[in-house]
């Protein structure tokens, strides 16, 4: 029993307890807000169409799933223009009161958010605004959180805590959603976002008691030779753009989670609360398998099982976006999570081990651009054309290019598929 819980080494950490605590309750609280957002636009615009002429012939548009779809570039937009210098922050100053700053002014703008519809002066471009605003301050958040990381625990335990941080999201976007569900459900959807509000705040006052205040070794200067130098590293190391690459495809192609509100009310005809418990079954399927790899030793034949994985993922996105039984699509959508988690933590663990400290922030802010880009412009793709021939071949079609995806990034890049273990790297830096 005690080898076993040794595999949760990196919780004897204060500091990475700290870390880990504020971000469940951050995660959680911002789970249930997207949740609550989603909703909310999908209410706001129900039954309305949005109409454009393109080549002489007026094209009509269910405006709920355009709008749905837009949230994608709300997010995606600030993602894009900040995520270097945040990288570039996360290696120049001190990453806690980075992600303090940050984690108070997403607390702020969801503040307004709350007032806004609590007082019914809400509207959709008003959502659009504080969304994107949001995703700005993450921008500079995720690089500081995941760099400082490596400065709180030992780098024999890194991998442990990275297994422990993937946990953290799935445990949050199971409770998140269904929490909301719940509470959209009975009350105003503008009490969801107070309660993000202050779980942010408590994120915050987290952070700030982190013991840890040093930069990262070798700290940064801001300025674009810095810049270049970060991209050059992440572009130039195979297996690290390749990794890259795989989870872009992967979101950009078989992103569900936005056409989750059409199908649960139009497909499968289940409602809010229907709703609020089909948005569990990713998060639970991906719990199931970041607990599990959390508690075992080392994997084999890790590329092999990377590439695997992320195949699952598109095949499990292809057959739920066809499925009308809510059983099968709870299943489904559950594989999807278990796919999509078991990638993840071998692509965190091989980018991390692979990367000077120096450098990790830079290298995961050009990460960011990858897998924050991917799923919104996923979310935006998936929107355009489920407006114009249903979501069911918007999820479809995704899943499958998703499979095909995979393969040509199994023959580009054959270090991937070739991968075991960390072995592997320090081998090839020898």
């Amino acid at each position: 029993m005690t080898h076993r819980f040794n595999r949760l080494v990196a919780l004897r950490y204060r500091d990475f307890r700290l870390l880990w605590l504020g971000e469940t309750v951050s995660w959680t609280g911002s789970q249930m807000r997207n949740f609550a957002i989603n909703w909310h636009v999908f209410e706001l615009l129900r039954g309305q169409t949005f109409i454009f002429t393109a080549f002489g012939n007026d094209i009509v548009m269910g405006s709920e799933a355009f709008g749905l779809g837009m949230l994608g570039l709300a997010r995606v937009i600030p993602v894009m223009l900040f995520a270097l210098l945040g990288g570039l922050l996360a290696d120049a100053f001190e990453r806690r009161l980075v992600m303090v700053a940050t984690q108070c002014l997403s607390a702020l703008l969801v503040a307004i958010l709350a007032l806004l519809t609590l007082n019914g002066q809400v509207s959709v471009g008003a959502i659009y605004v504080v969304t994107g605003l949001a995703a700005a301050a993450m921008a500079f958040d995720f690089p500081a959180r995941q760099s400082i990381v490596a400065n709180v625990v030992e780098a024999r335990h890194l991998s442990n805590a990275i297994s422990l941080n993937a946990l953290v999201m799935q445990v949050a976007t199971i409770i998140g959603p269904a929490v909301a569900g719940l509470l959209v459900a009975q009350f105003d959807v503008g009490l969801v976002y107070g309660i993000n509000t202050v779980t942010f705040l408590f994120s915050a006052v987290a952070i700030w008691r982190i013991r840890h205040r040093g930069k990262s070794s070798g700290a940064a200067q801001v300025g674009w030779r810095t810049l270049l130098a970060g991209l050059r590293f992440t572009f130039s190391t195979r297996i690290v753009l390749g990794t890259m690459l795989l989870d872009f495809f992967a979101t950009l192609f078989a992103s569900a989670r936005t056409m989750l509100p059409i199908v649960a009310g139009q497909i499968l005809g289940v409602g809010a609360a229907g709703y609020g418990l089909l948005a569990t079954a990713q998060p639970i399927g991906a719990l199931l398998v970041g607990t599990v790899l959390s508690l075992r030793g080392e994997m084999k034949r890790q590329g092999r099982i990377l590439l695997l994985s992320v195949a699952l993922y598109g095949l499990a996105t292809a057959i739920f976006g066809i499925s009308t039984v809510f059983a099968l699509s709870f299943v489904l959508f559950a594989l999807t999570g278990a796919g999509d988690t078991l990638s993840s933590i071998i692509r965190g663990t091989i980018r991390q081990l692979a990367t000077p400290d120096e450098l990790r922030g830079q290298m995961t802010s050009a990460n960011m651009l990858f897998f924050m880009t991917g799923p919104q412009l996923g979310e935006l793709r998936a929107g355009i054309l489920a407006s114009l021939f249903g979501a069911p071949f918007a999820i479809f079609s995704g899943g499958l290019a998703t499979v095909l995806m995979t393969g040509w990034v199994a023959w580009r890049y054959p270090s991937i598929g070739r991968y075991n273990n960390a072995k592997d790297l320090k081998r090839k830096r020898a």
